[in-house]
C-alpha cells in the first residue's frame, strides 16, 4: 500500500512499542522513514524497513536536548530534502503519589513528555515551512491527559499539556497548511508498563504476570488491552492525506475507558 507514498516522516521513541509499530507501517505505507531513540535498538527498527524494500535511517535522539533536535532536523534535509510528517512519541512514565514524588521526578517527566514535544514542534514547524509543502504532527499523548487516576499526577499534567499544546499549534499552523493533531491511547501492550516502578509488586499481587495482564484487559469494555498497531494505524490516517481536513483534533484509540 502507499497511503504515505513519497512522504518523509520522523517518528520519535521508535526502538519499542507505539514507536516502533508506527515506524514500520509508515515504512510498509511508502513513507521515508527518519527512525530515532535514545537507545541503539531503533538501528534494528530502520534495518526492517530496509530489508523490506522501504527508505530508512536511524539517529540516536535525546528528545529534551534542544541541539540535538536541531541535528536531527539538519540530517533529515541533508538526507530526503524536506520533512512531511513528525511523530512526537516518546515518553515515559513515573508511578507515584503527589506526595512522594520529587521534583526531579516530576521534572524529568516534564521534560521528556512535554518539553521534548515543545521542541519537536518548534523544529518541525521551522522545517516544514521551509518546504512549504504544509505537513502533519501527531503528538501522542494519553487518556491520563483526559482522565487522572492515582500515582500519575506528573504524567497526567504532561499529557493534559500536550493536548493543549497541540491544539495552539494547530490554530497557529493552518495558514501554512500544517495539520497538528494528538492521539490518546488506552491501555497498550508496550514495555512501559514492564518498566513500570510498580510492576513487580503487582505481579506478586495477583499472582502472576499473565494474571496481571488479565486484569489490565479487564479495565477495557472491549475486553482486551491496545496492541501498537492499533494506535500505529490511527496515527497514520492522521499522516495521511486522507486526514486533510483535520486538525486541532483529538483521536481517542482507548477500547471505550474513557466513554463511561
Amino acid at each position: 500500500m502507499s497511503r504515505l507514498k513519497d512522504k518523509v516522516a520522523l517518528v520519535t521513541g521508535a526502538a519499542s512499542g507505539i514507536g516502533r509499530a508506527t515506524a514500520l507501517l509508515f515504512g510498509r505505507e511508502g513513507a521515508r522513514v527518519v527512525v530515532t531513540d535514545i537507545s541503539p535498538a531503533g538501528e534494528q527498527v530502520a534495518h526492517e524497513i530496509r530489508a523490506a524494500g522501504g527508505l530508512a535511517f536511524f539517529v540516536v535522539h535525546d528528545v529534551t536536548d534542544e541541539v540535538t533536535w536541531q541535528k536531527v532536523m539538519a540530517r533529515t534535509l541533508d538526507v530526503y530534502g524536506r520533512l512531511d510528517v513528525l511523530v512526537n512519541n516518546a515518553g515515559i512514565a513515573i508511578s507515584r503519589s503527589v506526595a512522594e514524588m520529587s521534583m526531579a521526578e516530576w521534572r524529568e517527566q516534564m521534560a521528556v513528555n512535554l518539553d521534548a514535544v515543545f521542541l519537536g514542534t518548534k523544529y518541525a514547524v521551522r522545517t516544514m515551512r521551509l518546504g512549504k509543502r504544509g505537513g502533519s504532527i501527531i503528538n501522542v499523548a494519553s487518556v491520563s491527559g483526559l482522565v487522572g487516576s492515582p500515582g500519575t499526577a506528573a504524567y497526567s499534567a504532561s499529557k493534559g499539556g500536550v493536548r493543549m499544546l497541540s491544539k495552539a499549534v494547530a490554530m497557529e499552523c493552518a495558514p501554512d497548511g500544517i495539520r497538528v493533531n494528538s492521539v490518546f491511547p488506552g491501555g497498550v501492550r508496550t514495555p512501559i508498563w514492564q518498566n513500570a516502578d510498580w510492576w513487580e509488586g503487582f505481579v506478586q499481587q495477583v499472582g502472576s504476570e499473565d494474571e496481571a495482564w488479565n486484569k489490565l484487559e479487564g479495565a477495557s469494555p472491549l475486553g482486551r488491552m491496545g496492541e501498537p498497531e492499533d494506535i500505529a494505524e490511527s496515527i497514520l490516517y492522521l499522516a495521511s492525506d486522507a486526514s486533510r481536513y483535520v486538525t486541532g483534533a483529538e483521536l481517542v484509540v482507548d477500547g471505550g475507558y474513557t466513554a463511561r
